[in-house]
């Protein structure tokens, strides 16, 4: 169980998340925002960074090279110096995605990344996901209410309901599953 182990250790162990409410420093850069999630690897000190020591400064150097490269990779590289207060909902959504990634995990885990979204950003952020797990090889568990996005991106769905499991599989044999349907959909 994860419950009782702490955020660093998690990102220790190879493992990003995202939260469904947006857990940004609205403050900050765009850039600073997501160098948070590449600290987790960094082996400085607090005391290290505060006294500019050699080796800390080197860690910061790389910290920011791979905050940018995700930033690139995501398309949020023209607004790195932006305060995220000032990015609309979606592209801040797109941010945290950027600061999970940051932590180079191998396990991701995605918690209702859709919510608040439009339409098009759904779809959108559907085919980033797609093409993340395949060019960065990822492990995805994906939380998400939104079944058009699940079922687009999903290689193995497990639907709940209240809690309980109600169906196990793949996309095409769930999505006509009987209590699922009932479910979701009130039939």
């Amino acid at each position: 169980s994860l419950l009782a182990v702490p955020r660093h250790r998690v990102a220790a162990l190879g493992i990003g998340r995202t939260f469904q409410n947006l857990a940004l420093f609205r403050s900050m850069s765009v850039l600073d925002n997501v160098m948070v999630g590449y600290h987790c690897r960094s082996r400085g000190g607090f005391l290290a960074n505060a006294l500019r020591l050699p080796h800390a400064v080197r860690a910061e150097r790389r910290a920011a090279a791979k905050a940018r490269a995700v930033l690139a990779l995501l398309g949020l590289g023209a607004l790195a110096a932006k305060p995220v207060a000032e990015l609309p909902f979606g592209t801040q959504k797109r941010v945290e995605l950027a600061r999970a990634l940051a932590s180079e995990p191998k396990l991701l885990l995605l918690d209702e990344p859709a919510s608040g979204l439009n339409h098009e950003e759904v779809g959108e952020l559907g085919a980033l996901i797609r093409e993340l797990r395949e060019r960065l090889q990822l492990t995805i568990l994906l939380v998400e209410h939104h079944m058009s996005l699940v079922m687009g991106i999903a290689d193995w769905v497990v639907a709940l309901n209240f809690g309980r499991r109600i169906a196990e599989g793949a996309p095409h044999e769930v999505r006509q599953h009987p209590e699922l349907i009932r479910a979701y959909l009130g039939a």
